[in-house]
């Protein structure tokens, strides 16, 4: 028996309905903001997504238990907690059995989402192969179940902080469909071309539903990657964010920082050295890819209802 996902009474009436509905993931709340400001944006969030027509499901572990949209106070109790643990989807069924609370990354909110039903998810940035994975074979699950996951993600393209030609030669062995909204070069999440091409382009969110309709016809069997570039108003100057970068790798090199503990350092390093300007555009980029995702989500259902 697969396990339940408890799903709040809104998102459960609009899964019912057949209405659109967007998966939002928590780590973003548990390790990627301090707080107030993680509380905040999770609200506003959820907020552009309703905005835009769909309504969002949070997804994360409350006390074992898989969910797929939160109240604001369990939102609020979410971002306040000093004790939630990072879960990736290998990382889901430890967790339940320790009846612990979990912030999800893009892997297991992918895995959560296509249990409960939603077809479409929003995040910042997905993972990638990171720089050096040569030698440390350091490689995000979110790649794997990009590949075998039939989950459509709406990200910024992938972290500047990881090598971007592999992590893109890696998804292509995944078979998995990069396609970038309304440009022809592959965003890198601060900035808005990494110097990479993406493999296709589409230009409105009605096209990626037609799209995700007929890879899921084809039976696949994986996911699709939307590349949505960072609002050009907040993006970083790409010199700028990339020497910041590279000081961030290196302190963390040198204290011998790894694994999982890589990401939520470089991040939060990279805000301290940028004086703030970093998490304006992380939050920036958040809310345009769910306003997308929520278009996205309402043109698939439209075609679904036929």
């Amino acid at each position: 028996m697969k396990p339940n996902v408890h799903l709040s009474p809104d998102v459960a009436a609009a899964l019912a309905a057949g209405n659109p509905v967007v998966a939002l993931e928590s780590t973003i709340i548990t390790h990627g903001m301090p707080f107030p400001a993680n509380y905040e944006t999770a609200v506003d969030v959820e907020d552009v997504v309703r905005a835009n027509g769909a309504v969002p499901a949070t997804i994360a572990v409350i006390d074992g238990q898989l969910r797929a949209g939160l109240s604001d106070a369990e939102l609020k109790a979410l971002a306040a907690s000093d004790g939630a643990v990072k879960a990736s989807g290998r990382d889901l069924a430890v967790a339940m059995v320790k009846k612990a609370t979990a912030g999800t990354t893009v892997s297991a909110t992918m895995r959560i989402a296509a249990m409960a039903g939603i077809e479409i998810f929003a995040t910042g940035g997905v993972g990638g192969v990171h720089r050096g994975a040569e030698d440390t074979f350091d490689i995000s699950a979110d790649l794997t179940e990009l590949g075998r996951t039939a989950t459509t993600v709406v990200c910024a393209g992938v972290k500047s902080i990881l090598d971007i030609a592999k992590t893109l030669e890696y998804l292509e062995t995944q078979r998995v469909p990069v396609i970038a909204y309304g440009t022809d070069d592959f965003p890198a999440f601060f900035t808005r071309t990494s110097g990479f091409k993406a493999d296709h382009r589409l230009d409105s969110a009605e096209e990626i539903a037609d799209a995700m309709r007929l890879h899921h016809a084809l039976e696949t069997g994986t996911g699709l990657m939307i590349a949505n570039p960072i609002p050009e108003e907040a993006a970083l100057e790409p010199a700028f964010i990339d020497g910041t970068i590279a000081d961030a790798v290196r302190e963390a090199e040198e204290r011998k920082i790894a694994r999982k503990d890589v990401t939520p350092f470089l991040l939060a390093r990279i805000n301290e050295l940028s004086k703030g300007r970093s998490l304006k555009a992380n939050i920036a980029l958040v809310k345009n890819n769910a306003a997308l995702a929520a278009r996205i989500a309402a043109a698939y259902a439209r075609a679904g209802k036929g």
